[in-house]
């Protein structure tokens, strides 16, 4: 970065809103609607807007004015992470209801982090480049705290929904008041209830949790129970205005639920290879996908006592949540040693690792005929989820993503206008045109010929403010020891 950069990106930096005309010179811009690089462009921006994006030698700028070479490099817009949960820290006891620590770390006192942290997560998201997160299943109280983080115009946007609506509420998350992450539904009047309950609190949307249970046939038999609540949660929300996301996994509630109109399935469908049929279906109904490849292992390698982080994780994660999950080694010589040395020999049967092995595939598979059948994926990590860390686990999605079969082009439109769509946003942000928010991530190398420089950052803006990336988290001795 040159120095007529640095002192620009100084004065801009100490101030909250910037009226005059910034110009992006001579930049490839990534152009993610027609999924092409448009080389020796100039992107003006003003007020944090979007004014005009014109070929170089199209545009010119008044002596004096704020300029950002682009030589050499690619501007893409900011990206999104289509799935979060603020509730839950990444770290190892933020979950008690699938591993139950809490005699060593009270529940309470990961509900008062979440909420201390919350505007660290969200700075870490912007030094990856990260400028929004959808958050699909929160609490009245950290709605609150998103309203209130909504007056710092240098973090992410954050949409959310209020608690999940579900078919099952484990016993750990009841009674929290306005901290309970799970409201139960157990009949139609309740379905309407729960909407309406959420409404003051002004949720970005509403979530399900279409929780079934048992084998194939006794899933199939409550998926049809349910559906009539399920039904009735949907035709409350859409009645007030309000798009839905389900976590459904397996094949037939998440058919039902797309059948009775939910917007959008925040996880693959993971019990089944999908019929081209059900492909059709989520095309025609314009559902959004997002698949989440790497969660569900980031838990069971946590089970099996084998999650390591690499460097990249270990340097841009919460010092705090990524240190936790080390806390298993010293906590196998406690009282609770037997339930986790009886855990992680039980994920390393084979029986075990073939189940997971099957799923994996099945979600990849599944991805791969989503992807070209056309349907809309957005890149989401279910961050905040055991071992699932905030920010950092994003570049793992996409790896995965392209693992599946999905190339640089659509993973990168997953993670910038798809997203976009899910709450019918795509004419604010999402892409680099006139009249949008001036999100973007200035990168050093183009990131349709490797996806890893999609790390290779430059420079972030936020509604046309610069983000310094090197001081945006403050480096203490407890961090840089983790790091």
């Amino acid at each position: 970065m040159n120095k007529k950069l640095q002192i620009l990106l100084a004065t801009l930096f100490c101030i909250s809103r910037f009226s005059a005309q910034i110009y992006i010179q001579n930049v490839t811009v990534a152009d993610v609607v027609h999924k092409k690089m448009i080389p020796s462009q100039t992107v003006v921006m003003n007020g944090g807007i979007i004014t005009a994006v014109k070929p170089s030698k199209q545009v010119k700028i008044p002596q004096n004015s704020h300029i950002i070479n682009g030589e050499g490099k690619y501007l893409i817009p900011g990206m999104t992470d289509a799935h979060v949960h603020f509730f839950q820290s990444g770290g190892l006891y933020t979950r008690p209801d699938a591993l139950d620590l809490r005699k060593h770390v009270p529940y309470e006192k990961e509900i008062s982090w979440s909420h201390a942290h919350m505007e660290d997560l969200l700075q870490r998201y912007l030094k990856m480049g990260i400028t929004s997160v959808i958050d699909p299943g929160a609490t009245y109280n950290l709605l609150k705290l998103r309203d209130s983080l909504k007056v710092n115009e240098r973090l992410p946007s954050v949409y959310m929904s209020g608690p999940l609506i579900t078919t099952y509420e484990p016993e750990v998350f009841k009674n929290l008041g306005k901290n309970e992450p799970f409201r139960l539904l157990l009949s139609i009047d309740d379905a309407k209830k729960l909407v309406q309950e959420q409404l003051p609190y002004k949720p970005d949307f509403i979530k399900i949790w279409y929780i079934v249970t048992g084998d194939a046939e006794k899933k199939k038999e409550q998926t049809k129970k349910l559906e009539p609540t399920i039904k009735a949660v949907i035709d409350e929300a859409h009645r007030n205005n309000l798009k839905v996301a389900i976590h459904a996994t397996e094949r037939f509630t998440a058919e039902t639920a797309v059948l009775n109109g939910v917007d959008f399935l925040v996880h693959n469908i993971e019990d089944e290879i999908v019929s081209d049929d059900f492909v059709k279906l989520l095309k025609s109904k314009k559902v959004i996908v997002t698949p989440t490849l790497t969660v569900m292992d980031n838990y069971y390698d946590t089970y099996g006592q084998k999650k390591v982080y690499n460097t990249y994780e270990l340097e841009n994660s919460n010092p705090e949540s990524i240190g936790s999950m080390y806390d298993l080694k010293h906590l196998t010589q406690t009282s609770d040693s037997a339930m986790l040395n009886k855990r992680k020999a039980r994920f390393s049967e084979p029986k075990i690792k073939a189940y997971i092995s099957k799923t994996d595939s099945i979600r990849k598979v599944n991805l791969k005929k989503l992807a070209d059948g056309g349907v809309m994926l957005a890149a989401g990590t279910d961050a905040g989820n055991i071992g699932t860390q905030h920010a950092s686990s994003f570049p793992a999605e996409l790896k995965a993503m392209k693992e599946s079969g999905m190339n640089e082009w659509q993973i990168l439109q997953s993670a910038t206008i798809i997203p976009a769509k899910i709450l019918n946003k795509e004419n604010e942000y999402g892409s680099i045109e006139a009249g949008k928010t001036a999100d973007f991530v200035l990168l050093n190398a183009n990131p349709v010929d490797n996806l890893e420089h999609l790390t290779k950052i430059d420079l972030v803006i936020k509604n046309g403010l610069p983000v310094d990336r090197e001081k945006i988290i403050k480096v203490t001795p407890e961090s840089l020891a983790q790091q």
